[in-house]
């Protein structure tokens, strides 16, 4: 069975990202579900690849296949040093202004998944990103991911092909997933965690 986690992150990167070989790729939560997939894939796919995420993770995004490495505790990606074609914010934080100093003048940005406090419905940097979207040169957008034929034959073909492989950090029995969970929302799991039944 393909997980979602891969399906959401081939989605953003082919469909909304529209990404092309030789691009350079920026994937702000390398290290988490959709990340670990989505490194890999930004990989397949040809393109120069930045995972980003915490110190004791760097590690996991390097083995991933990721070009560079960026430790967000130590440093920033929107620090113009570089710029990148299509960032892939699974992080959830940061503004929208970083998201577009980090892009080239005519990138994509787009925003996975909904994030922490501030609005309501969890999505408000997205829906702003949208509405500011047709007004600057660079592409900000979200979306969410659908389950189609064709995406679950595309990703087949990776694993079979051996470029793309879950990452499962650990595995817990159905009676411990409250704690499986606390691991999960602390941020301390790398790629993903399994329930066995």
């Amino acid at each position: 069975m393909v997980p979602t986690s891969a399906i959401t992150a081939l989605q953003a990167l082919c469909d909304v990202g529209r990404v092309k070989a030789g691009q350079k790729v920026l994937i702000n939560g390398a290290s988490g579900g959709v990340g670990t997939y989505a490194v890999q894939l930004a990989k397949a796919l040809g393109a120069e690849t930045t995972g980003v995420c915490s110190t004791t993770k760097l590690d996991l995004a390097r083995s991933l296949g990721a070009d560079h490495v960026i430790d967000y505790t130590r440093d920033d990606f929107a620090d113009r040093a570089h710029r990148y074609d299509l960032i892939l914010d699974i992080g959830g934080s940061p503004t929208l202004s970083r998201l577009r100093r980090a892009l080239t003048p005519t990138g994509t940005a787009v925003i996975i998944g909904g994030e922490a406090g501030g609005s309501w419905t969890g999505m408000g940097r997205q829906l702003r990103a949208v509405a500011l979207s047709p007004f600057v040169h660079q592409r900000l957008t979200m979306f969410v991911s659908k389950l189609r034929t064709k995406d679950l034959e595309t990703l087949a073909a990776f694993i079979d092909a051996g470029t793309l492989t879950p990452r499962i950090d650990r595995t817990y029995p159905l009676d411990r997933v409250p704690e499986a969970m606390l691991q999960l929302m602390a941020g301390k799991v790398r790629g993903k965690i399994a329930i066995t039944i």
